[in-house]
C-alpha cells in the first residue's frame, strides 16, 4: 500500500514535465485538499519547511549554547569547532575586521546547508530548491552588505563608492554612467547567488526524484513490497554538492561584504 501511495503521487507529479519528490505537506495536500489549513500549508510549503529548518537550528543552538562547559564535549565541542572554523574562514578573506561578520556568515552557511540537506529526510524537502527562498536569502545579503557600507564608510563615501570613486574631470563626467552600473551591480551580485544556489539544489532534487521514481517502478515490476533504493547511490554526491553550494554562497557573501568595507581593512590581501 505504501508503494502504491507513493507511486500514485509520483504519477501525479509526472503529469508535469519536472519530477518532484513527495513530502509530508504534498501528501497531506493530496488527501486533505479541502482542509483550508492543509491547503494553506501545502501552498506555502517552501516557507513552512524553511521555518521548520530555522527552528531546528535554534533548538540545537539553545541546547548546546545556553550553558557552555569549560571543557566542551559532544554537541558543544562540534559547535565550537564550527565557530572557530568559520571565524578562520571569514578572516582569511576579509582580514581581522571581518570577525564581526562571523555570526551572520556562519548562520547563513548553517541555514543554507540544513535546507539543502532537508530533502534527504523522508517527509521534508529542500526549501532552497525554490527561487522564492534563495531570492529571499539574496535580499537579506543585499541589505546586510549595504548596511555595512553605510556604517563603515558613512553616507558620503558610500555614495562615492557607488559612483565609482570619481577623481578628476573625466571621473565626474562618467558618474551618470558609472552610478547606474554600480547600483545595478549591487543588485546583480546577490541575485546571481540566488540563481546559482536555487538551480543547483533544484537539479539535485530532480535527480533524487527520478531515481526514486525509477526504483518504485522497478519494485512494482518485480512485485516487491517496496521500491528499489536507487537514490542511495547519489546521496554522497548530494551531501558534497549541498555543502559546496552553502560554502560558495557564504564565500561570495563574505567577498561582497569585504568589497564594501573600507579598503584599508583588507588592503593587505
Amino acid at each position: 500500500m505504501a508503494v502504491e501511495a507513493v507511486a500514485g503521487h509520483a504519477a501525479e507529479a509526472a503529469e508535469s514535465s519536472i519530477p518532484e519528490l513527495s513530502n509530508l505537506l504534498s501528501v497531506l495536500g493530496g488527501r486533505l485538499h479541502r482542509n483550508p489549513v492543509v491547503a494553506f500549508l501545502h501552498h506555502y510549503e517552501n516557507p513552512v519547511f524553511a521555518i521548520f529548518v530555522a527552528l531546528i537550528i535554534i533548538a540545537i543552538a539553545w541546547r548546546y549554547g545556553r550553558r557552555p562547559a569549560a571543557l566542551p564535549r559532544g554537541g558543544q565541542n562540534v559547535l565550537e569547532l564550527f565557530v572557530e572554523s568559520m571565524d578562520n574562514f571569514v578572516q582569511s578573506i576579509s582580514g581581522s575586521s571581518g570577525r564581526e561578520h562571523v555570526p551572520f556568515i556562519g548562520t547563513l552557511f548553517l541555514y543554507i546547508w540544513f535546507m539543502n540537506l532537508a530533502v534527504l529526510i523522508p517527509g521534508l524537502k529542500s526549501p532552497t530548491s525554490s527561487l522564492n527562498t534563495t531570492i529571499g536569502l539574496a535580499i537579506v545579503v543585499f541589505f546586510y552588505v549595504q548596511s555595512v557600507g553605510v556604517r563603515k564608510l558613512g553616507w558620503a563615501k558610500y555614495f562615492d563608492h557607488l559612483a565609482g570613486s570619481p577623481r578628476g574631470v573625466v571621473g565626474w563626467v562618467l558618474v551618470p554612467l558609472m552610478l547606474p552600473l554600480h547600483v545595478l551591480g549591487e543588485f546583480i551580485k546577490p541575485v546571481s547567488l540566488s540563481l546559482r544556489l536555487g538551480f543547483n539544489v533544484f537539479a539535485e532534487d530532480v535527480l533524487l526524484a527520478v531515481l526514486v521514481g525509477l526504483g518504485i517502478s522497478l519494485g512494482l515490476a518485480m512485485r516487491l513490497p517496496v521500491g528499489l533504493p536507487l537514490q542511495v547511490f547519489v546521496i554522497p554526491l548530494v551531501l558534497i554538492f549541498s555543502t559546496v553550494q552553502a560554502l560558495v554562497f557564504s564565500l561570495l557573501s563574505t567577498v561582497y561584504i569585504a568589497l564594501m568595507s573600507p579598503h584599508e581593512a583588507h588592503g593587505h590581501h
